[in-house]
């Protein structure tokens, strides 16, 4: 075994059929096998083909109860890697990004995340995009994909399970009171899928809604009453 820290990849799912064997072949294509320890796909209760495809791939594929803060806490209680990273079904991250990680966690970084790009040209998607590779809590997100060491992960507790959305934000955040936060200067390239679904302006509005509910004070339960009025009818 490779003497130095290895890589957990945690990707938790939802009907992911669509796209998880693509994201599962450009891992492959692009990931360094002695970093690596371990690809775990934790399932919320998929109705499609997202467990077959993930026991296709030969990953780890673990069940737990729906919502992604549920599942990826699930993932790092049964990762065996030393460095957990968080990544969503429809984001892709760069070629070297498993070393990049690496030395972010060597050069004393507990935590970080990279820059994104949206898979769009939309003028206003690509300016919030470009506001990723500043160093802030307020313009941190999943989409971004989080590295941390396992150790760090659950001294600071983990993701609150709370949330049923925000969930990421909330951590990061978190993390960012806490610990040193690396913004690798490299782009993951994420899905718009949402914005071509609902529209980008409506999109944007409302998650400008939601973080400002957040920062107003709002619990958790209520962040999701407005996500699901908004995105889940």
């Amino acid at each position: 075994m490779n003497s130095r820290p290895a890589i957990s990849i945690i990707i938790p799912t939802l009907n992911e059929a669509n796209g998880l064997g693509d994201l599962l072949d450009h891992l492959n294509a692009v990931m360094n096998r002695q970093l690596i320890m371990e690809i775990i796909i934790v399932d919320g209760g998929s109705i499609d083909k997202t467990v077959s495809i993930a026991k296709k791939y030969a990953c780890k594929t673990l069940h737990s109860e729906k919502g992604r803060a549920k599942q990826m806490n699930h993932g790092a209680m049964r990762s065996k890697g030393h460095i957990l990273y968080f990544l969503h079904a429809d984001t892709y991250p760069p070629k070297n990004f498993d070393l990049l990680i690496l030395q972010s966690i060597t050069n004393g970084f507990q935590a970080g995340c990279f820059r994104m790009e949206f898979d769009t040209k939309n003028p206003v998607l690509r300016f919030f995009a470009y506001l990723s590779r500043i160093n802030h809590a307020l313009c941190r997100g999943g989409d971004q994909s989080l590295f941390i060491s396992k150790d760090a992960f659950f001294s600071q507790g983990g993701f609150n399970e709370d949330y049923l959305i925000y969930e990421d934000t909330e951590f990061i955040r978190r993390l960012y009171r806490k610990l040193n936060f690396k913004i690798i200067p490299e782009n993951v390239i994420t899905s718009a899928r949402k914005y071509r679904e609902k529209g980008w302006l409506k999109v944007q509005y409302h998650f400008g809604m939601i973080h400002l509910k957040n920062y107003l004070g709002a619990k958790p339960n209520e962040l999701y009453r407005y996500y699901k009025k908004y995105f889940l009818t």
